[in-house]
């Protein structure tokens, strides 16, 4: 490693702190959001092997000019996603003329991960949370009525069956929405690290989260009607919701897998 390359890294980890602390509302809830820092090893393990040119080419300008555009916006707008792709242009300015040609559309499939290392979801999308609490409360009153209960509905809060119920911003999914994304495309990585189905696939992982949400919002409903708003607002809507989160995890994996299989058997039958 030689001394721009030192200067390269350490400018980016300066920069990846300064973004990070920036806007220290996430410490909140700090045990939803630094996680999110395990996105970054997670890159570097499914990235290996790694393979470095011993002469880099010359250096990406557009991805260069990208990261300084992205990055003034993002100041400009205080936008921490527009920051973090910034960030994560540079990054791949530095990392893209020292790769191996063949293995750069491969790690060029990673660089979702870096970008989601900041807490960006949790800092600059609060209208989807609030779009995610209003669609799942409007969907578990649909599914209620046609359950036969009486449910009426004034934006997120409900009346199901006498018992009042709010999908507050508790229940927005915010806070493990960007985890559930960094894992979801690990796993989209796993299966489809060389296929052109990675890419529509992490399309899907959006409405994977709100089917996710919405679910939750509905057993933690169901639960309130049944044992009693006690039991569905104590461990219940912790452990609950997240029992729903696996197991749409658990579904993403079981997707993908079959896709792999199926893109398997076009590719031996082409």
């Amino acid at each position: 490693m030689n001394r721009r390359d030192r200067i390269w890294i350490t400018g980016l980890t300066a920069l990846a702190a300064l973004i990070w602390i920036r806007d220290r509302a996430w410490l909140r809830s700090p045990e939803d959001t630094l996680p999110l820092l395990l996105a970054f090893p997670l890159a570097a393990w499914l990235g290996r092997p790694w393979r470095w040119r011993t002469t880099p080419e010359a250096a990406n300008r557009p991805a260069l000019a990208t990261a300084m555009g992205a990055l003034a916006a993002g100041s400009i707008l205080d936008l921490t996603c527009l920051l973090a792709f910034g960030w994560t242009s540079a990054l791949w300015a530095w990392m893209q003329p020292r790769l191996e040609p063949e293995d750069r559309p491969r790690i060029f499939r990673l660089l979702i991960l870096p970008w989601m290392a900041f807490p960006w979801v949790m800092l600059d999308a609060q209208s989807i949370g609030w779009w995610f609490r209003l669609s799942g409360a409007w969907t578990v009153e649909h599914l209620g009525t046609v359950a036969g209960l009486t449910v009426t509905r004034q934006g997120t809060g409900m009346l199901v069956q006498g018992l009042p119920v709010s999908v507050d911003a508790a229940c927005s999914g915010l806070n493990v929405l960007q985890s559930l994304f960094v894992a979801g495309s690990a796993l989209a990585y796993l299966q489809f690290s060389r296929s052109p189905l990675y890419w529509w696939n992490l399309a899907l992982l959006l409405p994977a989260a709100w089917l996710a949400n919405t679910l939750r919002i509905l057993a933690i409903t169901v639960a309130a009607l049944a044992w009693g708003p006690g039991f569905a607002m104590g461990l219940f809507h912790t452990w609950g919701g997240l029992t729903v989160l696996l197991g749409m995890f658990l579904v993403c994996s079981a997707v993908f897998e079959a896709e792999q299989r199926w893109w398997s058997r076009r590719e031996r039958q082409a």
